[in-house]
């Protein structure tokens, strides 16, 4: 079983940047898609980035394309998630989640997952 942590969250201005870490724990996440997803109050929980086991691919939502890189140091079980030009609509508590298929955009098929991270973009 695979233990998730997020940090890195905080208030930022508009335009600012963050970079969100994932520590996993536990089981080695080399065979884990690693993904990002994010809730923003009173919506649903939805996608924001995922990565290969081999770090090599990647998706991302459309709004954050350009903007958001996912990356994945499997020798230190991270994940990270660089947020640059942020955006209020960015608003949301973030996300670290595992699943043991690829490309699969829909929360229910991740787990585990960390507590969260709130993440708070002023206009």
């Amino acid at each position: 079983q695979v233990h998730l942590v997020e940090t890195g969250g905080g208030l930022v201005q508009a335009g600012g940047s963050l970079r969100l870490s994932c520590a996993a724990s536990g089981d080695t996440i080399l065979p884990y898609t690693m993904a990002w997803f994010r809730q923003a109050p009173g919506k649903e929980r939805e996608f924001v980035a995922q990565i290969i086991w081999s770090g090599d691919t990647t998706i991302y939502k459309d709004s954050v394309k350009g903007r958001f890189t996912i990356s994945r140091d499997n020798s230190e079980q991270m994940v990270y998630l660089q947020m640059n030009n942020l955006k209020p609509e960015d608003t949301a508590i973030y996300y670290c989640a595992a699943s043991r298929m690829w490309g699969l955009t829909s929360s229910d098929q991740f787990h585990p997952w960390g507590q969260g991270t709130q993440v708070t973009v002023s206009s």
